[in-house]
Parts: C-alpha cells; sequence; structure tokens
C-alpha cells in the first residue's frame, strides 16, 4: 500500500481542486490519501464525491498552532466535523485570515513592492487565504524566483520582514480538541527548520505526555540525519511515525507519494479514530 497523509487543495491554498487531487493521487498510484487543509474541512465532500474506485480517503485538517512564540502545525485525521468546539476554534483561526494577509500586503507595499490585496485575493480565490498565496503573487510580479524563494528573512518566513503573526492554537488545546472530537494528532514537520523557529525536542516530549500521537518524520524538509533523529524521539516516547509529501499541486514542487506511511502505523491510526472512518472509493 502506498499511502500519503498530508495534502492539500484548494479549499486552502492548493492548486488542485479537491476532485482533481484524489484524481490525481489514483494516477500517482497511491492507495490512500489525506486531505488536510489549513483549518478547514471545507474540501471533503468535493474530494469524497470525486473519489476513484480503488483510493481510500481520510478526512482530516492541518491546523495552526503556536507555543511559546513558535508557529507549529498539527495534522488532525478522523476526527468529527460537527463538534462545536473544534468546529469553532478552526472558524477563529479561518477568520483571522483574511486580515492577517491583508496586514502582510500593507507591509510587502511599504517595502516597496507593488503587490495588490486583489491581486492576493484572485490567487486564493475561495481558498482560505494564506502565505503561500502572497508568495504566489510575488512571484508572479518576479520579486522573487518561486513560491519557496518568498519564505525567507527578507519577505514572509516567520518573523520576516513582512510576517504577521495570526490566531492559532495553544498546541495542548488541539489535542485536546482533536481528541475529544474522536480524532487523532499528529505534529506536522516538528523540525522543519527551513521554515523557521522550531519547538524543542523537550516540547514534543510535553505535547506526547498530553496525548500527541505521532509526529510526522518522512518530509521534504527534514534530511536524512534529522529523520534518523526524530525516528528516536519518536521510540523514546511512544509515538507513531508518519511520512507524507505535504503536496500543494504547483506550488510547490513535491509530488503526491514523494513520501509515505507505513501500512501498519496507518492501520493504527484507523484503529485510535472514533470521529470518523476512512471513505473507500466508489468510483466517483
Amino acid at each position: 500500500m502506498r499511502i500519503d497523509l498530508h495534502t492539500h487543495s484548494t479549499a486552502s491554498d492548493g492548486t488542485d481542486t479537491p476532485a482533481e487531487l484524489v484524481r490525481n493521487a489514483a494516477r500517482a498510484g497511491l492507495d490512500v490519501v489525506a486531505l488536510t487543509d489549513h483549518d478547514t474541512v471545507g474540501g471533503h465532500a468535493e474530494a469524497r464525491a470525486a473519489l476513484p474506485e480503488g483510493l481510500t480517503l481520510v478526512t482530516g485538517a492541518e491546523l495552526s498552532c503556536r507555543l511559546d512564540g513558535v508557529s507549529l502545525h498539527m495534522l488532525a485525521y478522523l476526527f468529527d466535523p460537527q463538534e462545536p468546539e473544534l468546529a469553532r476554534e478552526r472558524e477563529l483561526v479561518r477568520d483571522d485570515r483574511v486580515p492577517r494577509a491583508r496586514a502582510m500586503v500593507g507591509k510587502l507595499r511599504d517595502l516597496g513592492v507593488p503587490v495588490t490585496w486583489e491581486h492576493v485575493a484572485r490567487i486564493a480565490g475561495d481558498g482560505a487565504v494564506g502565505r503561500p498565496h502572497i508568495a504566489t503573487a510575488l512571484v508572479e510580479l518576479g520579486v522573487v524566483g518561486s513560491v519557496s524563494d518568498a519564505f525567507t528573512a527578507q519577505w514572509l518566513a516567520n518573523d520576516g520582514r513582512a510576517y504577521v503573526e495570526k490566531h492559532e492554537l495553544d498546541p495542548f488545546d488541539a489535542i485536546r480538541l482533536v481528541k475529544a472530537a474522536g480524532g487523532v494528532a499528529v505534529f506536522a514537520h516538528p523540525l522543519a527548520v527551513k521554515r523557521g523557529s522550531c519547538v524543542p525536542e523537550s516540547a514534543i516530549a510535553e505535547l506526547a505526555a498530553a496525548g500527541l500521537d505521532g509526529i510526522e518524520v518522512d518530509h521534504m524538509d527534514h534530511d536524512a540525519a534529522t529523520r534518523a533523529r526524530l525516528r528516536g524521539l519518536a521510540a523514546e516516547l511512544g509515538l507513531l511515525t508518519t511520512g507524507s509529501s505535504d503536496y500543494h499541486g504547483s506550488r510547490k514542487t513535491c509530488r503526491l507519494g514523494d513520501c509515505t506511511t507505513d501500512p501498519e502505523i496507518y492501520g493504527e491510526i484507523v484503529r485510535r479514530a472514533t470521529g470518523a472512518f476512512p471513505v473507500p472509493g466508489a468510483g466517483g
């Protein structure tokens, strides 16, 4: 089985619609794909309706969190999307995205970049607007050569010149909310240092003690030494280890299935979940 547990669609900051994403996942030879858009479940219904035969969909979301001033992301799998407290927190994060993006556009303009809110909004479309949309605008304006080039201290990286903080969950609250909604919580790319500051390993241990289920180990932003270090930490803390592409369509260079999750780990995630179940494709 080939299992990719971290992807994004146009419901947040990917370039594939949810329907295109599941079709592309099937073409890429995946057996299981998780749709984990940022702070939203808005793409799940379309993905479910278009799910090809032979592909299983895992519903999820990537929750925006902050601990001691450091941003981090929590992958939540197979939770009940109707659970009111978690739904309310997702809405708070989403509601903050537009004013935050507008503020970043304002900072960029102050730095002499001729970007407009209308340009960014056009790129975001109906998705939850975020930094990748602004980064795409910078690429289109010729300010940077690629989306990843925009995520530097010069521009949009955490604490970069145009960075603006947003409403984010405390990760301990996120774990509690995900578990209360019957879901499984996995810390996304925990040591992706190229993205900015990362929480220390002691914090990962505290999150594990609070009920964290796993950490994403095999990820494009983790080199071989980092993956080995994380596997050792997971073994110490009794955490599951996952792998995934963090696919964003054409917005990033990674491809579906570039990193995958062991079938036994996937089986344990499904076993632990009580809020929702994987959706088998019926040829939609």
